[in-house]
């Protein structure tokens, strides 16, 4: 019995000293340094936890943009980055509800470019740039510069617009959405297809009549005869300013005859940099004056919309069901 009683002392002891570390408790309530918490399988696999809430998992997520000035890859977390592109992208001055429905469609893009495939004209490590090209996002230090005194006051009714609406993102059929936004229609927006040539059942042409309040509503652009020819290889006889032969259902052109050639009314805003590709034209001398309407590519949700919305007493829920037809606002998706 004494033997006996020895071996189990020395067996207690040598568990107590061998066993492992991470089998420690940690006290009720005290937190580890991880971002997530982990555990480990049988077959010895990290794996991560799957209940965390969809706030919580918003906040995990940080986004590496690529800061085009420094050339250098910036990670930034999830709802700076939102408050950054609002900023960046809409007037500070917009109503609130106007500012949430920005909020959505900016946390809806990044949404769908972090669960996309990479995009091989990205840096690495890069999902989005700051430019145009994606979302334009400025740093706080950056709106500083630009805003001075007025930042504190503009940032936070942008960071209240980010915050009142936190984790929700656009969906169809539980996917995060193509969230295009521009600045100004002509009073309808436009079909994805004649634009974008591919059909998207939620980016369809709506009524927009708000949109006159815009300064930007209506513009006259003048362009010389012969950086026309250059630009659009063509040779234009005197006199000649080309003829609109079809327009889109939201009323933009869709086939423009000019030197014997035909261009999509997007191919003649795009090359000669017009607001719109809702114009008309006319020859005065050796210059061609084309008259816009609307100012952006015109698909999606229109932001002097939205603003006319808001105004007129419409929900940020409102304003985004008006201009994505079938969506559903949805929680951050896990990624």
């Amino acid at each position: 019995m004494k033997k006996r009683y020895l071996f189990l002392m020395i067996i207690g002891i040598a568990l107590f000293f061998f066993i492992p570390i991470g089998l420690v408790l940690l006290p009720a309530g005290e937190e580890t340094d991880k971002a997530s918490e982990e555990t480990q399988t049988d077959s010895g696999n990290i794996v991560e936890e799957t209940d965390t809430s969809p706030a919580e998992e918003e906040e995990r997520v940080s986004v590496p943009v690529f800061r085009s000035k420094h050339e250098a890859v910036e990670e930034v977390s999830l709802e700076d980055y939102v408050a950054g592109v609002v900023a960046s992208e809409m007037p500070a001055e917009f109503e609130m509800e106007a500012l949430k429905a920005q909020a959505l469609t900016a946390r809806t893009y990044i949404a769908k470019q972090l669960h996309a495939a990479t995009d091989i004209n990205l840096p690495d490590g890069a999902v989005v740039t700051d430019t145009a090209m994606h979302q334009v996002y400025q740093s706080e230090e950056e709106l500083k510069e630009k805003w001075g005194s007025d930042y504190e006051r503009k940032m936070d009714k942008i960071r209240k617009a980010v915050r009142e609406t936190k984790g929700q993102v656009l969906t169809y059929q539980d996917e995060p959405i193509t969230a295009a936004f521009f600045s100004t229609s002509n009073g309808y927006t436009e079909n994805a297809e004649d634009y974008w040539q591919n059909p998207v059942p939620y980016l369809q042409s709506v009524e927009s009549p708000w949109d006159k309040q815009s300064p930007r509503y209506e513009n006259v652009q003048r362009v010389p005869v012969t950086e026309v020819e250059r630009i659009l290889g063509v040779s234009l006889p005197s006199q000649e300013a080309g003829t609109i032969t079809e327009r889109t259902e939201g009323g933009r052109v869709a086939a423009f005859q000019i030197g014997g050639k035909t261009f999509h009314g997007r191919e003649i805003r795009e090359k000669l940099q017009l607001d719109s590709s809702d114009f008309q034209v006319e020859r005065q001398g050796e210059e061609l004056h084309f008259r816009t309407k609307g100012w952006g590519h015109g698909v999606g949700m229109s932001q002097y919309g939205a603003e006319g919305m808001a105004k007129e007493g419409k929900s940020y829920e409102d304003i985004l069901s008006h201009y994505y037809k079938g969506v559903t606002i949805s929680s951050f998706p896990r990624l």
